[in-house]
């Protein structure tokens, strides 16, 4: 039975992986030409800016900051015309590109050719799989693992695979940079890759999908009414007048728990981003601090980052699970179980 659970994954990953590609783009478009648009009406300010703060910024500063990583992942390359007007395309979403057609090719080599007794690849995936399910069946219960297991299993394996390919040789280092009077080439300031979840675009992304999917889990679950009921409903047996006090109670509360329900995608990205821009942060601050020890230096560094990569994809798998569970749960502890 488990090749099955298998062969659907693989299969939901070669849909899932593109449309998440596309949201991401569609927000970096997005988020340049909010970016392009205010340039007009700060500029008068960025000059008055830059020529106050020209008089204090030494050669030292400047180096500095020209080897510091920068929050926004530079540009490659647009896609265009569309009607929004060319898309660009930074060296996140190239990782992001290079991860999501890695993890399908190997979901459709382990589930080519199944068997009854696996082995190799496919007993590897297949136990991955499995370890995902009866986790997720300890938070979630069964019903509600087999009808959202597809997105949970599929973003614990992206957000892992993307976190580790960020800690590859190559990443960060191989591009484009100018340089120095001597000729020599100290900084990549443009590299060809950088860690896909090092983005926000991607992170946000990310949220906004399983944002979408929680509200259809929730309505599916409950109904409209009970939607709104599970959201704003009095809890308790009181009656007379105290029943009308905590009726206007708990559309207070509703309506606060509206507020945390749309922050929900904020607060999942920028977790999600900020720990692992802070950690290519570390590893780039690490590898400048001693040129000729940074090989040696940044080791263990490294396997923070592993471990730091592993436990975010758990914190963002972990979280959304939690939240689909609250709202399609009946007060029995799991949704809707069914043996």
């Amino acid at each position: 039975m488990q090749f099955l659970s298998s062969n659907r994954l693989a299969l939901f990953l070669a849909g899932f992986l593109p449309v998440l590609g596309c949201v991401s783009l569609f927000l970096s478009g997005m988020a340049t030409a909010a970016e392009v648009g205010g340039q007009g009406a700060v500029s008068l300010a960025a000059v008055a800016e830059v020529a106050h703060g020209a008089a204090s910024t030494g050669a030292h500063e400047a180096a500095a900051h020209e080897a510091a990583l920068t929050p926004n992942a530079p540009v490659l390359f647009h896609l265009g015309p569309f009607h929004l007007g060319p898309l660009p395309v930074n060296n996140s979403m190239v990782l992001m590109w290079v991860v999501s057609i890695v993890i399908i090719l190997v979901a459709r080599a382990a589930t080519k050719d199944l068997k009854e007794n696996p082995e190799g690849l496919q007993n590897f995936v297949e136990w991955i799989v499995e370890s995902l399910r009866d986790f997720l069946e300890n938070i979630l219960g069964r019903a509600l693992t087999a009808q959202t297991f597809w997105f949970f299993a599929s973003s614990f394996i992206f957000i892992l695979t993307a976190n580790w390919f960020g800690l590859l040789p190559g990443v960060g280092t191989l591009g484009w940079g100018t340089p120095d009077g001597s000729g020599a080439l100290n900084h990549i300031s443009e590299p060809l890759f950088r860690g896909a979840n090092a983005d926000l675009n991607l992170t946000l992304a990310m949220s906004v999908v399983f944002l979408v999917a929680w509200f259809y889990w929730g309505l599916r679950a409950n109904g409209v009414g009970g939607f709104l009921l599970h959201i704003f409903g009095p809890r308790g047996d009181a009656k007379g007048f105290l029943k009308l006090i905590l009726i206007l109670v708990f559309l207070c509360v509703g309506v606060l728990e509206l507020v945390s329900i749309m922050f929900r995608p904020v607060s999942l990205s920028f977790r999600l981003y900020g720990n692992v821009f802070a950690g290519e942060t570390l590893l780039e601050t690490m590898s400048n601090l001693v040129k000729a020890l940074a090989p040696v230096i940044t080791i263990p560094f490294y396997f923070l980052e592993l471990l730091v990569g592993f436990v975010q994809a758990l914190v963002f798998t972990l979280l959304t699970a939690v939240f689909t569970l609250l709202i399609c749960d009946h007060g029995d502890g799991h949704a809707d179980e069914k043996h």
